[in-house]
């Protein structure tokens, strides 16, 4: 278990917290497998009847930790090999109702991550991106299917491609988020939602969840997007984003073709 990675069952409620406030929360791999572990057991374990997911400081997540990426892409692992991809495998076989409490910035998979949440609940002024495209990656997450199907086609590839915030209020009306509130309501109307659910009939829960979902479809999505992203991360182009990225300068693919 990662040290920036809590987690504390009560009243059937498993809330799972990202504690690396001052990184704004970006994901490293030891993150990915504190969290698959956790999500793990919200579906293995008969105590749990609802996942929460929050997070400590003024941001929900940055994403990926680009330093701990950049690293682990300069070892020469393939997308199978990371520890994200159990990560994302856990999130694809939840059948139990996943309920997530977002402020400040939800970046990559801060936001794909929402996608599999039943319930969501935004702070009116969060931010939430997914500039995959900005670093010459692929989406991931089966993002690629679930944001088209949230939002519509032309939206979703408008966040892909430029890569620009959509504020909680917006989330909220193309049915990202169940809720938008304050940013000072948002844990105590998620801890609500939770605890509302955890208290109705578990297995007809759960059945509903499963029926709503193709978990294996997801799955075999998110290995194919793990494709697209694995041999982007080893492209010039994303070499210049990742470079341009410490760099603080805007990336320059006008060589890239």
């Amino acid at each position: 278990m990662s040290e920036h990675i809590r987690s504390e069952l009560a009243d059937g409620v498993l809330t799972v917290t990202l504690d690396r406030a001052d990184k704004k929360n970006a994901i490293t791999q030891a993150m990915y497998s504190a969290l698959a572990e956790a999500t793990e057991r919200a579906r293995t374990d008969d105590a749990v009847r609802v996942l929460l997911l929050r997070a400590e400081g003024d941001s929900f997540s940055a994403g990926n930790d680009i330093q701990d990426f950049i690293a682990l892409g300069s070892q020469g692992a393939g997308p199978g090999e990371m520890p994200v991809f159990r990560f994302l495998k856990a999130l694809a076989d939840l059948d139990k109702p996943a309920v997530a409490a977002v402020k400040g910035r939800a970046v990559g998979i801060g936001l794909t991550m929402l996608l599999h949440c039943d319930l969501v609940v935004v702070a009116e002024d969060a931010l939430l991106s997914v500039p995959f495209v900005n670093l010459a990656l692929a989406p991931e997450a089966a993002s690629s299917l679930l944001l088209p199907a949230v939002i519509g086609h032309q939206r979703a590839f408008e966040l892909f491609a430029l890569g620009e915030p959509l504020d909680g209020r917006t989330a909220l009306a193309w049915g990202i988020a169940n809720r938008a509130v304050p940013a000072g309501q948002v844990e105590a109307t998620a801890a609500e939602l939770a605890a509302k659910v955890a208290a109705r009939a578990p297995n007809s829960i759960r059945k509903t969840k499963r029926l709503m979902r193709d978990a294996e479809g997801l799955w075999a999505l998110m290995q194919r997007e793990g494709e697209a992203f694995g041999s982007q991360m080893k492209s010039p182009e994303a070499m210049e984003a990742f470079m341009a990225f410490t760099q603080k300068r805007t990336p320059d693919f006008s060589k890239a073709g």
